[in-house]
């Protein structure tokens, strides 16, 4: 992964672009220079949070409205809207929060809070809250957490935020899998 010019601006502009489209990869990338000190922390933190919180967004706005006239054409959607929306609205503070921790529902949380109307400056603010953690979750685990914990086993190679690194792709590709796995099963 090459990132323009490693440590100038225009890496944490990528960084940030990247994770509108694309959350973990790119980031966990820059993490990885962060922790080699290519990167700034803080400048990585920022980016990956405030693009990570654009790209739930994009879906929340974009669907506003729209999606009521499209979804209401499917008889079996329609019949069971108002317990879908109940429930949205039951649990909207939660799902949000939990929605960049989970790769394989990223745009199905923010359609849902767009179709049952979720108040934009509450989806925007808890958004915005959940991205940031979601960096700060990841970022510490590859850049401090993972390596130490190698350390405290005696493995101190210039390797370890790899480890870590890797378990984070691994693990969110394994989410996103089982997401798919689960809306393509026979009802």
């Amino acid at each position: 992964m090459h990132f323009p010019e490693a440590g100038g601006p225009l890496a944490y502009v990528f960084i940030l672009i990247a994770a509108i489209f694309e959350g973990e990869i790119v980031f966990v990338g820059a993490s990885l220079l962060v922790s080699e000190g290519r990167l700034d922390p803080l400048g990585v933190l920022v980016s990956g949070a405030f693009g990570a919180a654009v790209g739930d967004q994009f879906y929340f706005y974009a669907l506003r409205g729209r999606l009521h006239r499209w979804l209401d054409r499917f008889p079996t959607w329609a019949r069971r809207r108002d317990l879908i929306v109940d429930r949205v609205r039951d649990h909207a503070s939660a799902m949000i929060l939990a929605c960049r921790f989970l790769p394989g529902l990223r745009v199905a949380i923010p359609a849902a809070c767009a179709y049952a109307e979720v108040a934009p400056l509450r989806f925007t603010a808890l958004s915005l809250i959940s991205s940031l953690a979601w960096a700060a979750a990841v970022m510490s685990f590859i850049v401090w957490l993972g390596p130490t914990s190698l350390a405290e086993l005696g493995l101190r190679a210039w390797w370890t935020p790899l480890v870590p690194a890797t378990l984070v792709v691994l693990f969110s590709w394994w989410l996103s899998r089982r997401q798919r796995e689960k809306e393509h099963l026979p009802a």
